[in-house]
């Protein structure tokens, strides 16, 4: 499955709001990825017609088993990868948008050493 890197961003972040609010609509999206509302419109609408989401009668957003399992996997590695960093001395802010950047990039074969790496130190 390949998807493009904004649309992992996009689906990271309804998951990351949804874990913290319990409820996104796109206004939160956007609000959160700092880009225009049409643009997450755009989005959304792409992402419920290829089955990454779905949304409510009220707006809200929810991720399908599809969006979901992209999404817990850029987390995963978001978090790894920010772990990883802040191990060898990178600060916390630094550290996180470097992963943001690394996490859609890094080989599954990397991504699980590292992982195995950080489990174990």
């Amino acid at each position: 499955m390949i998807i493009k890197e904004s649309a992992e961003n996009y689906l990271e972040t309804i998951l990351v709001l949804k874990n913290k609010k319990g409820n996104v609509r796109s206004i939160d999206v956007a609000h959160e990825l700092m880009v225009s509302k049409p643009s997450v419109s755009v989005a959304m609408k792409n992402f419920r017609e290829e089955g990454y989401i779905t949304v409510d009668a009220d707006g809200s957003l929810s991720l399908t088993e599809k969006g979901l399992k992209i999404a817990e996997r850029v987390y995963e590695r978001h978090q790894v990868i920010t772990e990883a960093l802040m191990a060898i001395g990178v600060d916390e802010i630094t550290a996180k948008e470097d992963a943001c950047k690394i996490e859609h990039d890094i080989s599954n074969a990397t991504f699980e050493k590292l992982k195995a790496f950080i489990k174990n130190k």
